[in-house]
């Protein structure tokens, strides 16, 4: 699958509620999330229009990581 090129910051932190994160803190334009499925995880999501694609793809990768997912199956689940 292709990363998606115009995701908001705040659509990403909604899409990854599917996930299992919740916002724990946001401070300026960045918004922490953290889990605690599959052990605990945190990340920081910039609040930006949109996110970079680099930007979102080393997030997304850690992501996909942490869960133990490629990316194709994680941006399949968080259906961006």
């Amino acid at each position: 699958m292709k990363l998606p090129r115009d995701i908001l910051g705040s659509e990403l932190v909604k899409a990854l509620k599917v996930m299992g994160y919740a916002v724990v803190r946001q401070r300026g334009s960045h918004i922490s999330i953290a889990t605690e499925v599959d052990g605990p995880n945190k990340e920081v999501i910039p609040n930006h229009r949109p996110i970079k694609t680099g930007t979102l793809s080393g997030i997304l990768k850690s992501i996909s990581a942490h869960h133990g997912l490629t990316m194709d199956e994680l941006l399949g689940k968080l259906d961006l």
